[in-house]
């Protein structure tokens, strides 16, 4: 396997991590809304100070992954 081969390999890699670990924040950002009946303004203030971290973490997730998949050249435009 070629230097490149092993490049792409370590970018698919990372990006099916990213992808797991954002979809993780995903559903703890959901269930963190179900148990306050979807509703931000119902929240504790410890509530919606780790609503928002938990929000940061998804932005910046989602970022390297939009950045991978530059790198990577995939797209959605796929059907």
């Amino acid at each position: 396997m070629g230097e490149n081969e092993r490049n792409v390999l370590h970018k698919v890699q990372e990006y099916r991590k990213i992808v797991l670990l954002y979809e993780a924040l995903d559903e703890e950002i959901d269930n963190l809304l179900m148990a306050h009946g979807g509703h931000k303004d119902q929240m504790s203030a410890e509530d919606l100070a780790r609503y928002r971290q938990l929000a940061r973490q998804r932005d910046d997730l989602l970022n390297e992954m939009r950045a991978l998949e530059q790198q990577l050249q995939i797209t959605d435009d796929e059907g």
